[in-house]
């Protein structure tokens, strides 16, 4: 049996808002068909009751539309979580390459997005020199932007 990686799930407040934001800042666009599901088979999967989950897949840039994706799905009745923190235990960011930090930097926080840590460039032995930032969707999510420069 072989194993594929499919996709990174985000929990969305508002679905459209994170969608525009990843499409804006990132090229990123959705993969029809739009989720609206319910029914007895999602009350057991998620273990709860009376469930309806609404949200889309969207394509990551770098690959064909068979590659991961970022599923952004929001559920009819959410819990809020506290701010997640670099260092939180359990899945902490997402991060695109990019040519660019600084111009994807003011693009993400022209979009609604928000700066979590400063722009900082350091070598990594053996691989290279990154030049990479820390940051926030509208959401609160963190998302890291890296521009590699290798050996």
């Amino acid at each position: 049996m072989g194993i594929k990686y499919v996709h990174t799930n985000l929990i969305a407040k508002d679905v459209q808002k994170l969608v525009a934001f990843y499409e804006e800042v990132f090229g990123c666009y959705v993969i029809p068909p739009e989720r609206d599901v319910s029914g007895e088979w999602l009350d057991r999967s998620v273990n709860m009751k009376n469930v309806n989950i609404k949200g889309v897949h969207l394509h990551l840039p770098g690959y064909d539309e068979a590659g991961p994706t970022l599923e952004i799905f929001t559920y009819n009745e959410l819990i809020n979580n506290t701010a997640n923190q670099i260092n939180t235990t359990g899945f902490a960011h997402i991060a695109f390459e990019v040519d660019d930090v600084e111009e994807v930097k003011q693009k993400l926080l022209s979009a609604g997005g928000t700066l979590h840590g400063d722009v900082v460039t350091f070598e990594v032995k053996g691989k290279g020199v990154i030049t990479m930032v820390y940051a926030r969707d509208p959401e609160g999510n963190i998302v890291e932007l890296q521009k590699w420069k290798l050996d």
